[in-house]
């Protein structure tokens, strides 16, 4: 593995959990990373919850106050999403490298759409807190099915859902969907794992580097203007989407 490669892996580690941290889309900067280091795509999409995991769980950490507040909605939430997440991750090992290849240029696109009209999906609540129903249960267990299988997008995925369905501030319900990533990429790590397809090279250069972009990701989703991260997240969606849609 060359430098040029580990340095690509180390920063898009980084980058990851720091969008992960703030609103979502880290999947597109991992998975367009390892496809850059020729690493095939179900072991890229498998390898990304891997790397993903360590950044998720320091920005709950950072977030931790806003979990605490509202703990007992995201217990359901949370057997929702283990429930869901198992589907998805199951139904990814079903398929082979040229099958999901064809379908990765579609989700890509679709994934990137979603991120870029995140804005226009996270509706305002008055409300404090997020309050789980079963509205927001039910769109939750779809949305781990997704994360579980792709992936790309879910955090955006959530934000949507949970803000439509359960309400409350936008801290508070990314502080739930921080949480709630976890719950969806461990059970897909031990779906990954088991099956074989992880990348371990790979995860072990970009886990600690996302770990720490999970944790500083929350201090700038407090003070650096979301829309410089958004336009850079999208523009490597739409790259990625163009590449795959060419070589497919």
């Amino acid at each position: 593995m060359s430098i040029f490669i580990i340095m690509l892996l180390l920063t898009s580690g980084f980058l990851s959990g720091a969008v992960n941290a703030i609103a979502g889309g880290g999947t597109f900067l991992t998975f367009g990373a390892m496809t850059i280091a020729g690493i095939a795509p179900i072991s890229a999409n498998a390898t990304s919850s891997i790397v993903q995991f360590p950044g998720y769980v320091t920005s709950v950490i950072a977030y931790w106050p806003e979990i605490r507040a509202h703990w007992k909605g995201a217990v359901f939430l949370s057997v929702l999403s283990i429930l869901g997440s198992t589907a998805g991750a199951l139904l990814l090992l079903s398929l082979d490298n040229p099958s999901f290849r064809q379908l990765v240029p579609w989700l890509l696109l679709a994934a990137t759409l979603l991120f870029a009209a995140g804005p226009w999906l996270r509706p305002r609540s008055s409300a404090d807190h997020p309050t789980s129903n079963v509205a927001s249960l039910i769109g939750q267990f779809f949305t781990s099915i997704y994360g579980g299988f792709f992936g790309a997008g879910m955090g955006i995925m959530m934000l949507a859902v949970l803000g439509l369905t359960a309400g409350g501030t936008y801290h508070h319900l990314n502080a739930l969907k921080n949480l709630l990533a976890v719950v969806i990429a461990a059970v897909a790590i031990v779906v990954f794992v088991g099956g074989g397809v992880v990348a371990w090279p790979a995860a072990l250069i970009m886990i600690p580097a996302s770990a720490v972009g999970g944790y500083c990701g929350v201090y700038l989703a407090r003070r650096v203007p979301q829309w410089l991260i958004r336009t850079m997240v999208i523009a490597v969606g739409l790259l990625l989407t163009v590449y795959y849609f060419v070589t497919s």
